[in-house]
């Protein structure tokens, strides 16, 4: 819900980090690293080592941050990278609900719910986006610094930041979290389905 404007300013913060490091490092490295990052996280909550899974986490953001910023900056962006990013970042999100219902085999339903309703937002907004870049209604036109446009959601990145962290550092409220975070999710998918059939017509 905040990520485009939270996009730009994470841009601002970071480019100083991107002039001092200069383009020998390329921002496929630095995805990559991120996302060995994020699956640490996830392994540290599977072993509910809470402090090390919450400070991997933030590292994770940070550096899936910085890659699009390193990007920007020296001009090295590239399709593969967003398609790389996007990937690999998936793959951590579902790692980490998945860690803590191997920690906490009651959250296993709940887990399973929310991971349910992830597949399905992608499809909402993967093939929503999809349609607008095809009817020249994309990033480009929006001024998006993503690769492809990012219909708004409820929940979006920012967004699974907070809750991510929380589930991460707060084991009492995981069960409501997770149910929360699936209720909010599929507000996602109901809220873009409501604006494509408004917008693209039968």
């Amino acid at each position: 819900m905040f990520d485009d404007v939270l996009r730009r300013l994470k841009d601002r913060l970071l480019a100083p980090v991107a002039h001092l490091l200069g383009a020998h490092v390329a921002p496929n490295m630095v995805t990559v690293i991120a996302f060995v990052v994020g699956m640490a996280a996830a392994c540290a909550a599977a072993r509910s080592l809470t402090g090390w899974s919450v400070g991997l986490w933030l590292a994770n953001r940070v550096l899936d941050g910085f890659d699009g910023t390193q990007a920007r900056v020296h001009e090295m962006q590239s399709d593969f990278g967003g398609y790389l990013d996007i990937l690999l970042d998936f793959i951590v999100y579902a790692a980490i609900p998945l860690a803590l219902s191997v920690a906490n085999p009651t959250l296993a339903f709940a887990g399973a719910v929310l991971q349910a309703t992830f597949f399905v937002n992608a499809a909402s907004w993967m093939y929503l986006a999809a349609v607008l870049e095809r009817r020249q209604a994309g990033a480009a036109t929006t001024g998006e610094l993503t690769t492809v446009t990012m219909p708004p959601g409820v929940v979006a990145g920012t967004e699974t930041i907070i809750l991510f962290t929380l589930m991460l550092a707060w084991p009492a409220a995981r069960s409501t979290l997770f149910w929360t975070m699936s209720a909010l999710v599929g507000v996602n998918v109901v809220q873009r389905l409501w604006w494509a059939r408004r917008h693209l017509g039968d």
